[in-house]
C-alpha cells in the first residue's frame, strides 16, 4: 500500500497549539477527513481536498479514511486537542479491529497534539503537578453509572480531576450530579477551574471553589480542573489572577 494515514490532534482551540510535526503533515496530505469543526480549523493555505462529516460517525469516518489510504492517499485525520485522548485515534484502531486482515499492511501513525488540560493547566500554573485522573462526563458511549463510581474513585485517591465533556445543551443534569458527588467527597473549599473557549479568541478561565461552580457557564467547549486536597492558589495581589499549583510531594492529611 502506497498511501497512509496519519491521526493528528491540531491542538486546543489556536493555531500557536499546532505542533510542527503536525505542520508537516497537514502540508503533505493530500486528503484531510475530520468532524466538520475540526476540519474547518485547519489552516486554509492547506491545499489538500477536505472531507467533513457530522458528529457521531467516527468509525464510519475512519473506515472512509482507511479507504483512501487503502487507495494510495495521504490521509490526515484531525481530530482537536490530542487525537489519542477523546479523539479520533481509537475510532481509527476501533475500525481496524472490526475488519481483521484488513488494513494490517498501511502505514497508520498517532501525531500527539497539545490537548485542553494541558493549555488550562498551563494557563493557571501548575495544577498538575501531581497524580491526576482525565474523565469525560458525556454518557453518549458509556453508562452514566460507571462515570460515577470513576468520579468516587478519583475523589478516594485524592487525585487532582480533569472533567472533559462537562454539559452540552440537552445534558445537564450530569453535571449537577457530578458536582454534588465531588462537593460531597472532597469539601466544597476545593480549588475548581472552569475553562472555555481555551485557545480562542472567546477564552475565559475562572478560578473558583467546588461548591461556587457556575454551572450556567459551562458548555462542551468547557472542561473542568478540580484540586486535589493538596493544590493551593499564590494570591498575586493588585487585581492580578492568581497561580494554581499541587506540590510534588505528597504528605497524608492527618
Amino acid at each position: 500500500m502506497s498511501g497512509w494515514l496519519k491521526i493528528i490532534g491540531l491542538g486546543a482551540g489556536n493555531r500557536q497549539f499546532l505542533t510542527p510535526q503536525a505542520q508537516e503533515i497537514l502540508h503533505s496530505a493530500t486528503d484531510i477527513v475530520g468532524y466538520e469543526t475540526y476540519v474547518n480549523m485547519v489552516p486554509s493555505f492547506i491545499q489538500a481536498k477536505r472531507h467533513a462529516s457530522d458528529n457521531g460517525v467516527e468509525v464510519e469516518r475512519s473506515e472512509y479514511a482507511l479507504e483512501l489510504a487503502a487507495g494510495g492517499a495521504k490521509v490526515a485525520v484531525v481530530s482537536g486537542g490530542d487525537a489519542g485522548v477523546f479523539g479520533m485515534a481509537a475510532a481509527v484502531f476501533e475500525a481496524v479491529a472490526q475488519n481483521p486482515g484488513k488494513w494490517l499492511g498501511l502505514d497508520i501513525e498517532v501525531i500527539p497534539g497539545i490537548t485542553a488540560l494541558l493549555a488550562v493547566a498551563a494557563r493557571i500554573g501548575a495544577p498538575l503537578g501531581h497524580d491526576f485522573c482525565v474523565v469525560s462526563l458525556s454518557d453518549y458511549l458509556k453508562p452514566w453509572e460507571i462515570i460515577r463510581k470513576r468520579l468516587i474513585a478519583a475523589s478516594e485517591g485524592d487525585f487532582v480531576l480533569a472533567i472533559y465533556n462537562p454539559a452540552s445543551k440537552t445534558r445537564r443534569e450530569q453535571l449537577k450530579d457530578a458536582i454534588d458527588i465531588l462537593t460531597g467527597l472532597r469539601g466544597g473549599e476545593t480549588i475548581a477551574i472552569v475553562a472555555t473557549n481555551v485557545g480562542r479568541q472567546q477564552e475565559k478561565i475562572t478560578i473558583t471553589r467546588l461548591s461556587a461552580i457556575d454551572t450556567e457557564i459551562i458548555t462542551m467547549q468547557s472542561m473542568l480542573i478540580i484540586g486535589s486536597s493538596h493544590t493551593r492558589l499564590i494570591e498575586r495581589g493588585q487585581g492580578a489572577e492568581p497561580w494554581v499549583f499541587t506540590p510534588r510531594f505528597y504528605k497524608p492529611n492527618p
